[in-house]
């Protein structure tokens, strides 16, 4: 970006016609023979340098009007509008070639995965020399040179190695500011970016939000896709909520988060963790889950006293290219009560996960040890450790990674009933029924698969499977991280309901802050492999001691700050 253009952005900025125009836009798919609508008659204005934010959940169109409007929407698409206007010119019923010139030199996208959006096989800088050339911008050396401004600017660190580097080279942050540098490398007018930070640990997600605030301060306009309340609370001017491909609500950022009109956006609102949530629903009520067998409570009452889950010492180390080892986890120790949550949460590659593995004895530790009710469970073999083995189970974030997509919901369950406790194919089907009706899933599901689920009838499917043995903890490793809020909201309620019915612990690995904070009863803060601090969620959240917690604390968007002026 030269000086001159961002002078001239800024003195735009005053000017009274908007840059960006949508008035009546609706997008449909055609699907044999029959068109289905995804958005239906979407109109915003767009100012010069202001943000408009569309948030929603999964299905609600509001990344499919992203894509619209940057020439994106596929094959079988049929798009209408009654204006499409980019700096007063119609952009309405542009060619493909005609919309290639417009990408990057006019409009920037930036989307949500950088490292499935980066190319794998080639290192970032000639990912961004790439969009340079495709334009005609400048000589082989000077796009070289234009790529290390750009990415010292959206303040890449040693911008001429990591130019160098693969996506996969990069930490999660590096790569997201690769993939802004490549929107920003021909000084669009407009930038759209589609759920920017979603994937991001706090402090990332924080320096990103910085430096898209930062272009617009620049004269740049940004149109913000997110599921995310809090996130958008920081840089939107306007927002319209999206919900099944209409606008349920739109207004100034404030009115709409202060003081919502619309039911819908009042529950999205309510649904966000955080500490000042703790003890209460974040959902509405759903009917009463089915009370646990009386064999499963007299399970769950055995071995209450002591912790249900100790370690002591624990490292861990993985080898390096070239003979050396990195240290993943260093002298971590800490114990778990029945019935309560203990939180980890750290960025990535702070050894929160590999603690996580370590405890389910799927990795072994280099030193230390770990007892799982008040016995030796690190240091047996496995044929021993299978008798405890029902004792603690696992929800990962993905289900679909951990699911057979070749099997029912109701195979899924069955394969995970011990047969020792239900040894008839009458027993284990009513036990299957049992866990569906535990974790609110209605039983006709369950001869479905999981393609055929939603992300959060899938992620029920995944907790009725870690209770199917009766454990007495549960290992959740950002088990709601990829859910939209309201999904996330039942999830978090059905885990806090079941904790009270059956006494189970939990060990809730996450990045998110706000979640931790509404579930957690004490914390683990880790970095580099290292427990920094320790405490409970009053004292990490609102007393936090070492410069790292508080770093972490203060980067965790809320839905009552202002949006970020700097």
């Amino acid at each position: 970006m030269t000086d001159t253009l961002s002078v001239d952005r800024v003195a735009k900025a005053t000017d009274t016609v908007p840059l960006l125009v949508v008035s009546g836009l609706s997008v449909a798919f055609s699907r044999g023979g029959v068109q289905h609508p995804v958005v239906s008659d979407l109109s915003f204005e767009l100012p010069r340098g202001a943000c408009v934010a569309i948030v929603g959940e999964s299905g609600s169109g509001k990344s499919v009007t992203a894509r619209t409007l940057v020439g994106l929407t596929g094959a079988h698409s049929v798009v209408s509008s009654r204006r499409l206007l980019l700096d007063g010119e119609d952009i309405s019923d542009l060619s493909p070639r005609a919309w290639r010139e417009i990408r990057g030199r006019r409009i920037g996208f930036i989307l949500q995965d950088a490292l499935v959006s980066l190319d794998p096989l080639r290192p970032v800088g000639k990912e961004i020399e790439e969009a340079l050339r495709l334009h005609g911008w400048g000589t082989r050396s000077s796009r070289r040179r234009k790529v290390i401004e750009l990415l010292d600017s959206v303040g890449v660190p040693l911008p001429e190695q990591r130019a160098k580097q693969r996506p996969d080279e990069l930490s999660g942050g590096l790569r997201q500011r690769a993939l802004i540098a490549s929107a920003l490398a021909l000084d669009p007018e407009l930038i759209i970016a589609d759920e920017p930070t979603t994937a991001l640990d706090v402090t990332v997600q924080a320096q990103v939000l910085a430096l898209l605030e930062e272009t617009k301060r620049r004269g740049v306009s940004l149109v913000l896709i997110s599921h995310d309340l809090s996130v958008v609370a920081q840089l939107a001017d306007t927002i319209l909520v999206m919900k099944g491909g209409h606008i349920v609500e739109q207004g100034d950022a404030r009115q709409v988060l202060e003081h919502p009109r619309h039911d819908y956006t009042r529950s999205l609102i309510a649904a966000v963790p955080s500490e000042e949530t703790r003890g209460r629903r974040l959902g509405p009520d759903f009917p009463a889950l089915a009370a646990p067998h009386p064999e499963q409570i007299a399970e769950e009452l055995r071995d209450s006293s002591g912790p249900v889950l100790e370690a002591i010492g624990l490292v861990k180390s993985f080898p390096t290219p070239g003979g050396g080892s990195q240290r993943a986890v260093s002298d971590l120790s800490f114990s778990l009560a029945r019935g309560e949550t203990l939180g980890i949460v750290g960025e990535s590659g702070s050894g929160k996960s590999t603690t996580g593995r370590i405890a389910l004895a799927l990795t072994s530790p280099d030193a230390g040890v770990v007892r799982l009710l008040g016995q030796d469970w690190s240091s047996l073999s496995e044929p021993k450790r299978r008798r405890l083995r029902s004792r603690i189970s696992v929800v990962y974030q993905d289900p679909l990674g951990s699911f057979d997509p070749r099997w029912n919901a109701e195979r899924i369950l069955l394969d995970a009933v011990p047969e020792d406790a239900y040894p008839t194919s009458d027993r284990k089907r009513a036990r299957v029924r049992e866990l569906a009706a535990q974790v609110g899933l209605p039983e006709e599901l369950l001869s479905r698969f999981p393609l055929q689920l939603s992300g959060g009838q899938r992620q029920r499917i995944s907790i009725a499977r870690a209770l199917a043995p009766s454990p007495s903890v549960i290992v959740l490793d950002e088990a709601v991280s990829a859910l939209d809020v309201s999904i996330q909201a039942q999830i978090l309620d059905l885990l806090a309901e079941l904790q009270k019915q059956l006494g189970v612990s939990y060990l809730f690995i996450s990045h998110d802050l706000g979640v931790i904070s509404h579930l957690s009863d004490r914390v683990l803060v880790m970095t580099d492999g290292v427990v920094v601090e320790e405490g409970t969620v009053e004292q990490i959240f609102h007393s936090p001691r070492h410069p790292y917690t508080r770093q972490l604390v203060g980067s965790l968007p809320s839905l009552d700050h202002p949006p970020i002026r700097r």
